[in-house]
């Protein structure tokens, strides 16, 4: 008997609609990306859970945080990566780019979601610049048969564009091998919306916005140089952007956007 209502329970799941092809509703993802001054604000104050309330504000799925200290000695040997992940309760991978005074300094992803795999990549380095990387992400979507490929970056910020150049160009090569995977590339890339940069990462990127909206300096911003983009267009819609309106918990404003990705279209 036990042996038949198994067998009836496995085959009612194969002949649901919703185990065999999955929900075609189109998925709304909150994305966040915070360039955190490794925890220090404009009061020169060293606040992490001030940070973590800016991410805690608009409820992120994912999370892209750039200037991460983990077992720093500026930052008092904390693993930032561990604690912002304990304080937010989401899953987090950490992209280690320097080593720095006993620790590691780099880039950081939290996510609501299952982190399937992660992978740091370190950048081109030209000219002896500050080492820096790419973490690559996969994230397990609900009600779907694929994951999203999150990228989260911080990019050279020296005024000769060579470097920023090559970066964009190992990250577009990231994404080459896959053009129709959905993915989200965010980060603080240090270069304006008019730049090079940009129109270099657009060629296979969209950014969340249109218009520019200015991030950088925290206190008056009057420059964009962080964003959110997606790919491929056609498989996303930007419900929501906006930049955070706090002044004070690092040097960069944070930046938000709902994003809706179609998960029915191959």
């Amino acid at each position: 008997m036990k042996q038949l209502i198994k067998y009836l329970v496995l085959a009612a799941m194969a002949l649901s609609p919703v185990s065999a092809s999955y929900s075609s509703e189109p998925l709304r993802l909150r994305v966040l990306s915070y360039n955190i001054h490794h925890g220090a604000g404009v009061d020169s104050k060293l606040d992490l859970p001030r940070i973590a309330d800016v991410i805690l504000s608009v409820k992120p799925d994912v999370v892209a945080l750039q200037e991460v200290d983990k077992n720093v000695k500026r930052s008092g040997d904390v693993d930032q990566p561990a604690e912002l992940a304990r304080l937010t309760d989401m899953n987090v991978v950490f992209g280690a780019n320097i080593d720095l005074q006993g620790g590691h300094y780099g880039n950081a992803i939290l996510s609501r979601l299952p982190i399937a795999r992660n992978e740091n990549h370190l950048l081109p380095n030209l000219d002896g610049g500050e080492q820096r990387g790419v973490i690559e992400a996969e994230i397990s979507l609900p009600q779907s048969n694929q994951s999203l490929l999150l990228l989260a970056t911080h990019l050279d910020h020296r005024p000769d564009e060579s470097e920023r150049l090559a970066s964009a160009a190992f990250i577009n090569e990231r994404l080459a091998a896959k053009p129709q995977h959905p993915a989200l590339l965010a980060g603080d890339m240090n270069a304006r919306p008019d730049s090079e940069t940009l129109r270099r990462l657009q060629t296979m990127w969209t950014s969340a916005n249109q218009t520019p909206m200015a991030t950088y300096p925290v206190t008056q911003p009057t420059i964009q140089i962080d964003y959110i983009l997606h790919s491929p267009a056609k498989r996303w819609k930007v419900i929501e952007f906006k930049v955070l309106d706090e002044a004070v918990a690092s040097d960069h404003r944070a930046i938000f956007a709902v994003l809706e990705l179609q998960t029915d279209l191959e």
